[in-house]
Formats: structure tokens, sequence, C-alpha cells
């Protein structure tokens, strides 16, 4: 019997840069194809039934990379989500971002935050981006707020538990069922590493902006036919 549609699907959206130097384009031109892909195929996974969808869009060690191609990302998370604000609110999507605000700019950090004021009561799917993340960043940022909470006899100590534990994250978000990595590499790179836990991992060479319906659908066929236990069997 096959697998049901994932509830959660994550995805390493690697290869944008490759991806343009490939086609002898600047790599500033591969994280704009990249955006447009994910617009596409995002709604196209909801389509598929899945309510959550978290994206891997700019990580804490992304900052290392040039100083032009950093100028142009945080610069096209502004122009890209406040251009697109209605697409979002049109097609019923809720979008939520995670990660920490230092060092983001306060305009791209306000922005985020009025897409997710803005997007808030929309009921069609959920879409998480992950911006200045990392996944060890976030389990010690929970650790500490439960610490606060608990110091502040907000919260009781012995109602931590492993599945209370997602509510206390940068989002309230269920576990994944299916991560994709895209471009080949064959690694999670610090990525929602809790909600990891008992994910089904699937990789593939094809670069993010070529990653369409038809791909998706080969990693959703492969989830479907695998034997997924989670430790039960």
């Amino acid at each position: 019997m096959k697998n049901s549609i994932p509830n959660h699907v994550a995805i390493i959206m690697d290869g944008n840069g490759r991806w343009a130097t490939r086609q002898g384009k600047k790599r500033t031109d591969g994280h704009y194809a990249g955006y447009k892909r994910f617009k596409q195929t995002a709604l196209y996974i909801l389509d598929k039934g899945v309510k959550y969808l978290s994206v891997f869009a700019f990580s804490t060690e992304n900052f290392k990379r040039s100083e032009e191609e950093v100028n142009y990302l945080m610069n096209l998370f502004v122009t890209a989500f406040k251009k697109d604000k209605n697409f979002f609110i049109e097609n019923d999507v809720r979008v939520l971002f995670s990660g920490r605000k230092e060092p983001l700019s306060d305009e791209v950090y306000n922005t985020m935050k009025q897409i997710e004021e803005m997007t808030k009561d929309c009921k069609r799917g959920v879409f998480n981006v992950c911006i200045n993340y990392g996944g060890q960043a976030e389990i010690v940022d929970t650790a500490k707020k439960i610490a606060r909470l608990v110091k502040d006899n907000k919260l009781d100590i012995n109602d931590i538990t492993e599945e209370t534990y997602y509510k206390y994250q940068y989002q309230d978000l269920p576990p994944i069922d299916l991560m994709i990595r895209t471009s080949g590499e064959i690694r999670i790179s610090n990525f929602m590493l809790y909600s990891l836990s008992y994910a089904e991992l699937y990789f593939t060479s094809t670069c993010f902006p070529d990653f369409d319906e038809k791909e998706f659908d080969k990693a959703l066929e492969d989830y479907q036919n695998r034997n997924i236990t989670k430790g039960k069997a």
C-alpha cells in the first residue's frame, strides 16, 4: 500500500548559482530564477495535498559569500516579497519566516513581519521560508526560550516532551515527512535538524531552477513507494 501525501515537505533549494554558471550567467541570475521556480512549484505542491512547505532560502553560513551576492539576495527578499504580497493573499497561502533576526537589516526583517501579518488568516497552506537560518541555532534558541519560560514560572518543565518541543521553535510546525535537496549534494546542511528526525530524504541532481512539477512528482512517487515505519518495525 502506498504512503499518503506527506503533510510537511521541506526543500533545500540548492544549485541556483551552479545553474547560472553552467549557462554563462551571473550567480545572481540563478537566484532570481530560483525564486520564480519557488512560486510556481510551491503552489503545485500545495495542490497535491501538502499542507506545510518549508524552504531553505538563506543560511547563517551564507553570509560568508561575496558581498555582492549577499546584498543581491537581501534586496531580492525585500523586492520580491513586497511585489508578490498579493500573490500569496490571492492564493490563500500563509507565509512564515524562520531564523535569527541578527544581522538582517531592519528593512528585510520588517518586510518579513509585514508579510506574516498580511497572510496570517490564509488557509490553503503554509510556506515557511528559512532566512538567516541554522538548525543548531534553532535548537539552542528554543532551549533558551524554554529556560526563560520555566524561570518565569510560565511553563512547567515536566510539560516539555519530544512532541511539545515543536511548539517553542521559531515556528510551531509539525514534523517534516519528506525532505528534498536539489543539485546533487547529499547532506542536510544544518537544516531543521529537530524536525527532520524521522523524515524521508530525497536527493536529486536537478538544480532548483529546473525543479518543476514533474521533478516534484518523481520525489513524491519515490516517497509513496517507500516502506516508512518510523521505528515501528
